[in-house]
């Protein structure tokens, strides 16, 4: 199965280690968020393509989008048979946006949790494929909440993922139930000291 990640920093370096060691799974290339970040020095070590326009992706059987603040238009999700799939630090359909850890803090969110779902052309509304969940810690920060539990989790659950389509060759998409969706805008530095 021939797999690209889009991404940056440790999470997509991450999930490039896990996901190229998976039997029957090759990571044929990645696009770097941000340039010669740790994730795209990894790719080079490891002799995989490092392409630097989303439009210029060869085709393949997915795509992975780890720590990706991008929009991917349907002409790029169509490159793959199974779309794009992408890892959202929050129990979607909660917490949809750019910033879900800190809003989930402000919120003051008991729990915290990550989720696999299937781009379309919304704000992190595709369908779920798998989630995970955390306690949130009194002590938590963004950074902390991100580093301990969040990050971790987006890595096993992208990862379990692709193990199962790479050997079923399926995945279920469950539609997000738009009653309980949120959508909180990204954060100023001014609205961040307001709200922490």
């Amino acid at each position: 199965m021939r797999v690209i990640i889009i991404g940056q920093g440790w999470l997509a370096a991450e999930v490039l280690k896990k996901v190229n060691k998976l039997d029957g799974v090759q990571v044929i290339a990645i696009s770097p968020e941000k340039r010669n970040d740790h994730f795209e020095k990894l790719a080079n070590e490891l002799g995989v393509m490092v392409v630097a326009a989303l439009e210029e992706l060869p085709e393949c059987d997915v795509v992975l989008a780890a720590h990706c603040h991008c929009f991917v238009s349907k002409a790029i999700r169509s490159k793959a048979t199974h779309g794009v799939l992408a890892y959202h630090p929050s129990l979607l359909p909660r917490h949809r946006g750019r910033d879900a850890i800190h809003w989930t803090l402000a919120m003051k969110d008991p729990i915290a949790g990550g989720t696999v779902y299937k781009m379309d052309d919304g704000a992190d509304t595709g369908g779920i494929i798998i989630q995970d969940w955390c306690h949130v810690a009194a002590n938590d920060t963004p950074q902390l909440l991100w580093r301990r539990a969040l990050a971790p989790m987006g890595v096993h659950l992208l990862t379990s993922v692709v193990q199962k389509l790479a050997s079923t060759g399926q995945f279920e998409a469950k539609k997000q139930d738009e009653i309980f969706a949120t959508w909180e805008p990204s954060l100023t530095r001014k609205m961040l000291s307001n709200i922490t």
